[in-house]
């Protein structure tokens, strides 16, 4: 640990001297290039949540949209009696005029930072879970309709700007085998679909929650309404041809939850296996993690052979959890324009373009130039990317560098009695 600070103080302050040498011939270069800047970069979004993925803007006014033209629509079942748009919001004791973007309250300020409680309370307008359910979910007695179209309103501002792309997040919850039709039917059936938008399926944790309702018997299930309709519609794809098309964009899987919270149980040789697991505590992060990436191998294997396009396993660091010491773009660390606050500049191109490699080859080969697989300068196209040769030389000396420590490291099995020295000099 002590030895990992250390090594990113000094890449922290290593970045901070290079643009102080640098950053005057850095700007002319790309002042050179025609057309570029960094609203005229490829930019990918890879963390956004379908449902937040309007402005608060936005939704406030589709909301008022869909009160004046949808008002007598039947969009809610309470205590088995329907409810129409306009019985929902005299409930409320609202009307079109009262709501505004302070009223919806859906902007995670910053409150929100480290209390993943009152984030996930943003998610619902006015505080109302009813008003989230109808508008903002995939499966209601609208069958997702408002959402569908909220969505394709965004993905239509992105077509427009040309530049812009998104990853957005649609959430699988293992409580029941149908959740993958259900979600790619409204996905087909609303033609939620655009060159600009691809989707990643994120499961929350939420096992000790259904355990607690009676709705899981064990982990195992869990797992298997997760996974099983993965495997059937990759074996027999005419037998689920909606999830089938659905699965051709989406690009893989993440793992959510309050990472805040405290974890009971350790994985380790002594852990019960997923059908043994009957208790309402919730598996480790580990264990979710395990158990997900060993049935994504088995399927991405089973995919490929079948000529079908792989997913990956990209789990994330919520805001929940510790930070790393320094700023991770100083310090080298990979990054995206989801990151954190997007600086501008050389640096904001950099970290706008930190997404493409997990694009498709002939996306990045587009974006990128035709040479992005090589190494350092070679493989940089300043008139696609905006990023000088200096940055993406420094980078790349930069990680030759670590990666000779590292290598050395291994050799003395000593990270105290390795020569850092000799990676500090400035090439």
């Amino acid at each position: 640990k002590s030895f990992c600070y250390r090594r990113l103080q000094y890449l922290s302050s290593k970045f901070q001297m290079h643009v102080l040498l640098n950053e005057m011939k850095e700007l002319p270069a790309q002042k050179k290039v025609p057309h570029r800047d960094f609203y005229n970069i490829r930019k990918v979004d890879t963390h956004i949540h379908a449902s937040s993925c309007m402005n608060q803007k936005h939704l406030l006014r589709f909301i008022k949209r869909a009160m004046k033209k949808h008002l007598d629509e039947i969009v809610h079942v309470e205590k088995g009696k329907e409810q129409t748009l306009k019985e929902v919001f005299e409930t409320m004791n609202l009307t079109a005029y009262d709501l505004s973007v302070d009223t919806l309250d859906v902007h995670a300020d910053r409150n929100t930072f480290h209390r993943f409680d009152k984030f996930n309370a943003k998610y619902n307008p006015i505080g109302e879970s009813i008003l989230r359910e109808i508008f903002i979910k995939t499966d209601n007695r609208v069958s997702g309709k408002y959402f569908a179209h909220i969505i394709k309103e965004v993905m239509s501002d992105l077509e427009e700007s040309k530049y812009q792309n998104a990853e957005l997040r649609l959430s699988i919850y293992g409580r029941s085998r149908d959740e993958w039709d259900k979600l790619a039917r409204w996905a087909v059936n609303h033609r939620v679909h655009s060159n600009n938008v691809r989707w990643l399926v994120q499961v929350p944790r939420l096992f000790d929650v259904y355990r607690t309702k009676r709705q899981l018997a064990n982990f195992q299930e869990m797992l298997e309404n997760i996974f099983l309709p993965l495997y059937e519609a990759t074996i027999h794809p005419a037998q689920h041809p909606e999830l089938h098309l659905f699965l051709e964009h989406v690009d893989g899987f993440d793992s959510v939850d309050d990472e805040s919270k405290p974890e009971h149980h350790i994985f380790n040789l002594d852990s019960p296996l997923p059908g043994n697991w009957v208790e309402e505590d919730n598996p480790p992060y580990s264990y979710y993690l395990y158990y997900m990436y060993a049935n994504m191998t088995v399927l991405n294997h089973l995919r490929r052979k079948r000529g079908f396009h792989t997913f990956v396993l990209r789990p994330h660091c919520g805001g929940a959890g510790p930070p790393p010491p320094p700023p991770p773009a100083e310090a080298g660390s990979p990054t995206a324009a989801c990151t954190g606050p997007c600086p501008g500049g050389t640096q904001g191109c950099q970290a706008a373009g930190g997404a493409s490699p997990r694009s498709p080859p002939q996306v990045k080969s587009y974006w990128l130039g035709p040479h992005y697989l090589k190494e350092g300068p070679e493989g940089n196209d300043i008139r696609r990317t905006n990023v000088p040769d200096i940055r993406v030389g420094y980078r790349f000396e930069t990680l030759c560098q670590e990666l000779t420590l590292i290598t050395q490291a291994v050799q003395t099995e000593e990270l105290e009695t390795i020569q850092e020295e000799d990676a500090l000099a400035i090439a």
